[in-house]
């Protein structure tokens, strides 16, 4: 009896934890580690892409979440994870989402793509 309640004190105790997840966006650059391009980045991120793809977690409102994009071996396109289809899906498009390559200079696109690989 005493094991079984050790047990789901235990469970209960990692059910808490695991929605404990710190809010990572409401660190400062410099909390982050950021570099300058990095930073610039996050600015171009939250004014484009903020608002479908969250950055820091899991769980995303409409878009996948962009969190460890480049740490997976292919994005949620199915195509590879990297730099290459990463600014061609944000020039371009890619289903739902809108083509952003009108709306950004090319430093814009680089700034954003340094910020991505943060995640």
């Amino acid at each position: 009896m005493r094991q079984k309640t050790s047990i789901f004190l235990i469970l209960g105790l990692l059910a808490a934890l695991a929605g404990c997840e710190e809010d990572l966006s409401r660190k400062t650059d410099a909390e982050l580690g950021l570099n300058a391009q990095q930073a610039r980045g996050r600015r171009v991120y939250q004014v484009h892409c903020a608002s479908c793809h969250s950055a820091y977690t899991t769980s995303s409102s409409k878009g996948p979440t962009m969190k460890g994009l480049y740490r997976k071996q292919y994005l949620p396109s199915g195509l590879v994870a990297n730099d290459r289809f990463v600014e061609d899906a944000i020039v371009k498009g890619r289903r739902m989402m809108p083509a952003l390559g009108g709306a950004m200079s090319q430093q814009d696109l680089a700034d954003l793509v340094a910020y991505l690989h943060t995640l």
